[in-house]
C-alpha cells in the first residue's frame, strides 16, 4: 500500500480536525482566484464603454467573446493536466499566465502612459487596446485552464476513508467561490469610482483592475507555499481523449463499412466493437445521450451571462441613489449572488418538499425547463424596465451622457476647468452686440401674448428665454420699443435626435462670454473658476444621468468660499428618473431560473454519467455556456433592431421556442442506472476475456505455422543451393 501511494505521488497529510491542512491552501487560493476574475469582469464592459469608447454592441461582442473564451479552454486545461503535466504543475503554470495577463490589464487602463499632452485623453488608444486584448486572452487561457484542476486537485488530497470529510471539503469550495464573487462585485465597483491620475483625474480602471491583479498573485503564492503539503498524482492520461478516440474509431469504422451488404448494428457506437471493450462503448453511449440533451442548453447561458454586459449597460441609465448610498452601475451584478445564497436553501428545503408533498413529479428535466422558463421571463421584466428607461431618455450627441454649459456675466474674464477642459469666458461687456431700448418694451414670441418687460433704466440686463422641453419650433422674438435701456436676449430650447441642444445668441453677432457644451460624469461634478488674479473656488453640482445643464455667472459673482450659490442654473434636460431598484425583478426571476436550471443540471448530468465520465459531462456543461456567449456575441453584432427591448424580447422569445423543444426532448427521455449498467458488464467481463484470449491463442497458432513454413521453405532452398554449388 505505501509503495502504492509512493507511485501516486501521495505523502503522509498532517491533518487538522480530521482535514488535511493542504486543503485550507487550496480553499484560500480559490477564494483569491474568484475574486480576482469577477471583480475584473464586474468592471469589464464599462471599461470597454467609457475608456476605450466603444459602442454598447461593440462592449457587448467584446465581454462575450471573452467570457466564451474563459469556457472553452477548461477542455485544453484538463487534456494537458491529465495527460502531461498533472494537475500541480498545470494550476501553477497557468496561474502564472493568469496574473501577467491581469497585470497587463492593470497597465492598459493607465490613461497616462500615452498622455503626452496631458489633456486626460490617450494619444495611442491602439496601445491600450492592445494590451487590453492580450491580457484578456491570457485572462481567459489562465482562469479557464484551472478551472477542471482545483476542485479535483483538492479532492485527491483525501484518504479513501474521507468520503465525509471529502463532502464536506467541496461545499467549503462552493462556498469560498460564492464569497469571492460576491465581495469583488462589491468592491471592484467602488474602486472604479474613485479618482486617480498622474496628470488628471478619471475614474480609476487602473486600481479597479490592478486589485483583482493583486489578489491573483497572492492566489498563487499561498497555491505554491502548500506545495510540500500536497498529494500530487501522477498524470493517467484524460479520458476526454478516449472518448475521443472510440467515437472517431465508431465513426471510421462505420464509413468502410457502410454497404447494404453487411449487416447493421443495434447502435451506430457499436462499430468500435473491433478496437475498444464493450464497457466503454457502454459508457460512450451513456454520454452522448445525455449530451444529446445539452443542444438547446446554450440558449440559457446566452441570457443568463448578459447579467454582466447588457443589463449592466442598462443600469447606467438608470438612477442609483438608494438614499444612504448612490449604487454604481456595476454593482448591481452582486443581486445575483446575494440571492443565490438566499434561494439555493428556500428552493431546497422549502420549494422541493411542497412539490413532493403535491404528488406532483418535479423530475429534473421538468425542472431544467421551468428554469429557462423563468429566464425568459426575466428578459421580458427586462424589456418593460427598458421601455420606461427609453420614454425618458433623450437623444445624446456625444459619448458623455451628462452636459454642462456656462454664460459670464461678470464684467471680467474667467477660467473654468470642468474635467479635462479648461476654456475661458470673455467679459460681458455692453457693445454693439447690445441694443438700447427703452424703459418698457414688448416681447412676442410666436403667436403668444406680447410680455410687457419693465427694466430699470441706465441697466445691462440679459433675457433668457427657454423652450418648453421636449418641444422645438421656430421661435420668431418681436421686439417693440418703448422707451431705453440695454437688453441682450438669449433663447435656449432642448436637443432631440434632429437638432443638438444649444444656447444661442438671438439678435447678437457673437457671444464670447458664453461656452459651449462640456461632457461631465455622471455624479458630482466639480468645476473650477478663477480670474487673472490668480483667485479660485470650486463650484460642485450632482448630475443624473442624461441631465444638462446651463450656469449663469451673475455680474455679482465673487471667488469665495462658497461661490456656487451665486451661479443660477437653468435645467435644460432632466435626468433620468427611472430607479435601478426596477432591475432587481428581473435579477429575482434569473436568479430563480439558475437555481432551478444550474444546480438541477449538474445534479442530473452526474447522475446519469458513468462513474469515470463525469469529467467529460463536467467539460460539455462548460462548453453549453461558451456556445451561449458565442450566441450572444452573434445577435449583438447580426441584429439589426433599432431598440434595446426589442432585442430583450427576441433573446426572451427565442429562449422560449428552445424550452418548448427542450420539454419534448425531455419527455422522451428514458432515466439510467449507470452504476447497474456497468456492473452488468463487469459480470461479462470474464467471458470476453476467455473469447480474447481464446482469439489470441488462435492468431498465435496461424502465426507459429506461417513461421515453420517459412523457416522450412527457406531451409529447402538453402540445400537446393548447396547441391547446385556442389554439381
Amino acid at each position: 500500500s505505501a509503495d502504492k501511494e509512493k507511485k501516486m505521488g501521495k505523502r503522509k497529510s498532517v491533518t487538522i480536525f480530521g482535514y488535511p491542512l493542504s486543503i485550507f491552501f487550496i480553499v484560500v487560493n480559490e477564494f483569491c482566484e474568484r475574486f480576482s476574475y469577477y471583480g475584473m469582469r464586474a468592471v469589464l464592459v464599462l471599461y470597454f464603454k467609457y475608456f476605450l469608447k466603444w459602442d454598447d454592441d461593440f462592449s457587448t461582442t467584446i465581454y462575450h467573446t471573452f467570457v466564451a473564451l474563459c469556457y472553452l479552454t477548461p477542455i485544453l486545461g484538463a487534456i494537458i493536466a491529465d495527460s502531461w503535466l498533472g494537475k500541480f504543475k498545470t494550476i501553477v503554470y497557468l496561474s502564472i499566465v493568469y496574473a501577467v495577463g491581469q497585470v497587463i490589464m492593470a497597465v492598459s487602463a493607465i490613461h497616462d502612459i500615452t498622455d503626452g499632452n496631458k489633456d486626460g485623453t490617450p494619444d495611442n488608444m491602439t496601445l491600450h487596446v492592445a494590451l487590453s486584448m492580450v491580457g484578456l486572452l491570457l485572462i481567459a487561457l489562465g482562469t479557464g485552464g484551472i478551472k477542471p484542476c482545483v476542485a479535483a486537485f483538492g479532492g485527491d488530497q483525501f484518504n479513501e476513508d474521507q468520503d465525509k470529510q471529502r463532502s464536506t471539503f467541496f461545499s467549503i469550495f462552493y462556498l469560498s467561490i460564492n464569497a469571492g464573487s460576491l465581495l469583488s462585485t462589491v468592491i471592484t465597483p467602488i474602486l472604479r469610482a474613485q479618482k486617480c491620475g498622474i496628470h488628471t483625474q478619471q475614474q480609476c480602471y487602473p486600481l479597479a483592475f490592478g486589485v483583482p491583479a493583486a489578489l491573483m498573485v497572492v492566489s498563487l503564492v499561498i497555491f505554491i507555499v502548500g506545495s510540500g503539503m500536497y498529494n500530487k498524482t501522477a498524470p493517467t492520461g484524460n479520458i476526454m481523449v478516449k472518448v475521443f478516440k472510440c467515437i472517431s474509431f465508431a465513426i471510421k469504422n462505420r464509413y468502410r463499412n457502410r454497404s447494404s451488404k453487411i449487416p447493421k448494428r443495434e447502435h451506430w457506437m457499436d462499430w468500435a466493437e473491433e478496437k475498444y471493450d464493450k464497457l466503454l462503448i457502454a459508457q460512450v453511449k451513456m454520454v452522448l445521450k445525455v449530451l444529446f440533451l445539452y443542444i438547446p442548453l446554450p440558449m440559457f447561458w446566452a441570457l443568463f451571462d448578459q447579467q454582466g454586459s447588457r443589463w449592466t449597460l442598462q443600469a447606467t441609465t438608470m438612477d442609483g441613489n438608494f438614499g444612504l448610498m448612490v449604487i454604481q452601475p456595476d454593482q448591481m451584478q452582486t443581486v445575483n449572488p446575494i440571492l443565490i445564497l438566499i434561494m439555493v436553501p428556500v428552493v431546497d428545503f422549502i420549494i422541493y418538499p411542497l412539490i413532493s408533498k403535491c404528488k406532483l413529479n418535479f423530475t429534473p428535466l421538468r425542472r431544467m425547463t421551468v428554469g429557462m422558463f423563468l429566464a425568459a421571463l426575466a428578459f421580458v421584466a427586462a424589456a418593460l424596465v427598458q421601455l420606461q428607461i427609453d420614454a425618458s431618455l433623450p437623444d445624446f450627441p456625444s459619448s458623455t451622457e451628462q452636459q454642462a454649459k456656462f454664460i459670464n456675466m461678470v464684467d471680467r474674464p474667467i477660467d473654468i476647468t470642468a474635467g479635462n477642459y479648461t476654456f475661458q469666458l470673455e467679459a460681458f461687456q455692453s457693445n454693439e452686440d447690445y441694443y438700447t431700448y427703452g424703459r418698457q418694451f414688448e416681447l412676442k414670441i410666436d403667436t403668444g401674448s406680447p410680455v410687457l418687460i419693465s427694466l430699470p433704466d441706465g441697466t445691462r440686463n440679459t433675457l433668457v428665454i427657454l423652450e418648453e422641453a421636449g418641444r422645438i419650433r421656430n421661435i420668431k422674438v418681436s421686439v417693440k420699443v418703448r422707451s431705453k435701456s440695454h437688453v441682450s436676449l438669449f433663447q435656449t430650447f432642448p436637443r432631440n435626435s434632429h437638432m443638438d441642444f444649444v444656447l444661442k445668441c438671438f439678435l447678437v453677432t457673437v457671444c464670447k462670454n458664453m461656452s459651449t457644451y462640456v461632457d461631465v460624469p455622471q455624479g458630482t461634478a466639480e468645476f473650477l473658476i478663477k480670474n487673472a488674479a490668480g483667485n479660485q473656488c470650486v463650484f460642485s453640482r450632482e448630475f443624473g444621468f442624461g441631465s444638462s445643464y446651463t450656469f449663469i455667472i451673475p455680474p455679482t459673482f465673487t471667488l469665495e468660499e462658497n461661490c456656487g450659490q451665486h451661479i443660477k442654473e437653468v435645467e435644460d434636460i432632466k435626468a433620468n428618473s427611472i430607479h435601478m431598484a426596477w432591475q432587481i425583478p428581473q435579477y429575482f426571476l434569473m436568479t430563480s431560473g439558475e437555481v432551478v436550471f444550474s444546480v438541477t443540471g449538474l445534479e442530473f448530468s452526474y447522475s446519469q454519467a458513468p462513474s469515470n465520465m463525469k469529467a467529460v459531462l463536467q467539460a460539455g456543461w462548460l462548453l453549453t455556456v461558451a456556445v451561449g456567449n458565442i450566441i450572444v456575441l452573434i445577435v449583438a453584432e447580426a441584429a439589426t433592431l433599432p431598440d434595446q427591448w426589442a432585442e430583450y424580447i427576441l433573446f426572451a422569445a427565442l429562449l422560449v421556442l428552445v424550452c418548448i423543444i427542450f420539454a419534448i426532448m425531455a419527455y422522451f427521455y428514458t432515466y439510467i442506472d449507470p452504476a447497474k449498467i456497468e456492473g452488468n458488464f463487469a459480470n461479462l467481463e470474464p467471458e470476453d476475456e476467455k473469447k480474447k484470449n481464446l482469439e489470441v491463442a488462435k492468431k498465435d497458432m496461424v502465426e507459429n505455422h506461417n513461421e515453420k513454413r517459412r523457416k522450412s521453405s527457406n531451409s529447402s532452398s538453402d540445400e537446393e543451393e548447396t547441391s547446385q554449388t556442389n554439381f
